[in-house]
Formats: C-alpha cells, structure tokens, sequence
C-alpha cells in the first residue's frame, strides 16, 4: 500500500491555529504575569516564539522565551547512536515561581514532554507547568495531556506528522503521511 499523504494545516490555518493557541495561553494564565514560554528544540522553539510575538501583539507584554535540547534526558538516548545532534538549552532567567508553558510540535507518545519535564526540574521550581501543542496525534505510552492543541488529529502509529516551520523549512504546514512506516 502506498502511503498517502494529505495537508492538515496550511500556512493560513497554521497561523490561526498559533494566534487561537496564544489568546488560551494568556487566558488559562489570567494574563502575562508570570508567565514564561520554552520551547522544545528544534521546532517548539520556533513555536513558543511565533506565539509569544502574537501575545506581544495584543498583550503589549515581551513574554520571556527559552529553549529545551532534551537530548541527554531522552529514555532511548542509547538507541540513537552515537553521535546524537544536540541543540541548545538556553534558559537565562530563574523559573522559580514562574508560570511555564512547555511548547513543542506534535504530541505522541508523551516521552518528549517527560524527559522536558526532568530538564526543568533541574532549572528550579515553578508555580505551574502547562503544555501547549501544535498537534495532538493521541498514542501515547506516558499518562501526558497537553493543556492547550492546536489540532487533534487521529493518527495510526505507523504514519508521521510533521510541522513544517518556515524559518527551519521555508515553508509553514503540518503533513500527515500515513503509511509511512509500513
């Protein structure tokens, strides 16, 4: 069976969806204050900075950023070789106290948010953790719920999502090829 392949968000609806994310972000937040958002790298970076410039937009308010490389917190990290590629943490403010909305991409399996999660006990403790992602594809392996989706799709576990970030990919759109692992 060839897989097939089919447009979940276009550019337009990809921007919707960010600008739908960061209005629940402030609301489920009460506002701005307190509130920080880290991306996951590679692309809940770009994410967290697409839906903080939204919030600048209305809000008036610079919401601090940070980045996540979960690399050496990964359960599989054995599997992947070994010479992983790893990205950079880059969390430059105390988040003791703080309101931190995870954001990544896709939602799977919840092991990503898992080894996030261990990251940032390491930086401190804050208030409140949220997760904020672009897609929900359901499958997972951890008891993990994101607080905010973009979009919940069902998606068999041998297909791929992808989230295609324009300042990483030169495009913006999320693809579901099923199939894929077949």
């Amino acid at each position: 069976m060839a897989p097939s392949r089919s447009i979940v968000l276009n550019a337009r609806a990809l921007e919707r969806t960010l600008a739908r994310m960061a209005d629940e972000i402030v609301e489920r937040n009460d506002g701005t204050d307190g509130l920080v958002l880290i991306g996951i790298q590679r692309r809940g970076v770009q994410v967290a900075d697409r839906i903080a410039a939204v919030i600048a937009d209305r809000e008036g308010v610079t919401v601090p950023r940070g980045a996540l490389d979960i690399t050496f917190y990964r359960d599989d990290l054995q599997t992947i070789g070994p010479r992983p590629v790893v990205g950079r943490t880059d969390i430059s403010f105390a988040i003791d106290g703080k309101n931190i909305i995870v954001v990544d991409d896709v939602l799977f399996t919840g092991r990503t948010v898992r080894a996030a999660l261990n990251e940032l006990a390491d930086f401190g403790r804050a208030a409140h953790i949220g997760l904020a992602v672009v897609i929900d594809r359901g499958g997972r392996e951890l008891p993990i719920q994101p607080d905010i989706v973009g979009k919940h799709i069902e998606a068999p576990a041998t297909s791929r999502v992808d989230v295609f970030i324009s300042e990483l990919d030169g495009r913006d759109e999320v693809v579901l090829d099923e199939g894929v692992g077949e």
